[in-house]
């Protein structure tokens, strides 16, 4: 847990005026928070009307039921148990309000429901209840298909390489209790050589291996308990399930990434950008930090090429990760456009002790190793909602970029 002295810093900023006009943007059509769970919204967001939720006849989706309605609402809080009902009658049918979902999501999505949220926010599930179970056969059946016909290639002369970079590069994953179990690591294996195979334009290119970790972990905490998302243990799941969690993987990912692809495209041009976007931004927000990163050398692709690379993945623990995830599938654009003001908020976060360093090795040091292992939720919530403030602040200021 931060320190209120910490939290204090996070907020900290020079009372000059913030350049560009502050207006309603597109993606910031909900606020940043849920009234539930916080008391005051940002000062700077509209309030803008939600769509009512009709009266929702009951699923008939069992797997979902199944594995929604035994968690005791004596267990939670009362506001965690009022929220977690809205995402359930969201959820229940007949059709899904997906806006409605994705505003209910920014503030974090109860575990019990995130992976059917998750798999509805990346597009892999229809909204309408009654086609999602043949929609998951259909495309777990296309999942298997691939495979029959393209995994056998992995030892082709053709696919010798890409086969061997995904198996070097998958024991190197965190977390390691997860990854080196051998189940896991021949699904992964397979996930990525498929994706590579019927990606061509980029191939695998390190970095997309950490995006199968958050959705694998989401999906197979359905099945299992585990008091920390890093001690996920498999061992006891069915083959049949592992094979469907497998193959939700695979999809779930492969939206993601057609979000994302010209970061993995020849020389990652999309990456080169962002990180030029992202040094133009920060000059804006808080110029000082900027001189200082210039005047020791320290240059931004030294430290944010890994960022924009894994969206922060390496920085932060899992557990953070899926719930800042929470948050980019609820934005339009999340991994590429509302990520660029993440990662900006992510730096100025640490703007005392970089101003401190004046050394260029310790500088990019501190910025390679960030001390972010204790971090939770909250901490997330924070950088999401100076995120969200940055985001409305300069999306439209006249000379920075337009996406």
């Amino acid at each position: 847990m931060a320190s209120d002295g910490a939290r204090k810093q996070f907020w900290k900023r020079s009372n000059s005026k913030l350049p560009g006009s502050i207006q309603h943007v597109y993606g910031a059509q909900h606020p940043p928070f849920d009234p539930l769970l916080h008391g005051t919204l940002l000062r700077s967001t509209a309030k803008m009307p939600t769509t009512p939720v009709k009266a929702k006849r009951v699923s008939t989706f069992q797997e979902f039921e199944s594995n929604t309605s035994t968690l005791s609402s004596s267990a939670l809080s009362e506001r965690e148990a009022s929220r977690l009902d809205k995402f359930k009658q969201l959820l229940a049918g007949p059709n899904t309000d997906l806006e409605e979902l994705r505003r209910l999501s920014w503030s974090g999505i109860p575990k019990p429901v995130r992976p059917m949220t998750w798999k509805l926010l990346s597009g892999y599930l229809p909204a309408n209840v009654d086609r999602r179970p043949a929609t998951l056969q259909r495309k777990q059946k296309e999942y298997f298909a691939f495979i029959e016909h393209y995994y056998d290639s992995r030892n082709d002369e053709v696919h010798q390489d890409t086969y061997r970079q995904i198996h070097i590069d998958i024991p190197r994953m965190s977390p390691e209790a997860l990854i080196l179990q051998p189940k896991v690591t021949e699904i992964f294996e397979r996930i990525l050589f498929i994706w590579a195979i019927r990606h061509p334009a980029s191939g695998y290119v390190q970095g997309i291996n950490d995006l199968v970790t958050p959705f694998f972990v989401v999906f197979i905490c359905e099945y299992i308990e585990a008091e920390e998302v890093d001690t996920v243990d498999v061992s006891g799941v069915p083959a049949e399930v592992l094979c469907n969690i497998e193959a939700d993987t695979y999809w779930c990912m492969s939206k993601l990434l057609d979000g994302i692809q010209d970061n993995y495209t020849f020389a990652q041009p999309g990456i080169q950008m962002k990180v030029k976007m992202l040094e133009e931004l920060v000059s804006r927000i808080d110029e000082q930090v900027h001189r200082h990163l210039d005047q020791h050398e320290v240059r931004y692709l030294q430290f944010a090429f890994r960022w924009m690379n894994n969206l922060l993945m390496r920085e932060v623990p899992l557990r953070c990760t899926i719930r800042l995830w929470d948050t980019y599938q609820s934005e339009p654009d999340g991994f590429s456009h509302f990520h660029l003001y993440v990662c900006a908020a992510f730096l100025v976060r640490w703007r005392k002790e970089l101003l401190e360093e004046k050394d260029f090795q310790e500088l990019l040091l501190f910025l390679q190793n960030l001390p972010t292992a204790h971090w939770d939720d909250e901490d997330i919530s924070l950088l999401l909602a100076e995120a969200y403030r940055l985001k409305f602040a300069f999306a439209d200021a006249p000379n920075h970029y337009k996406k």
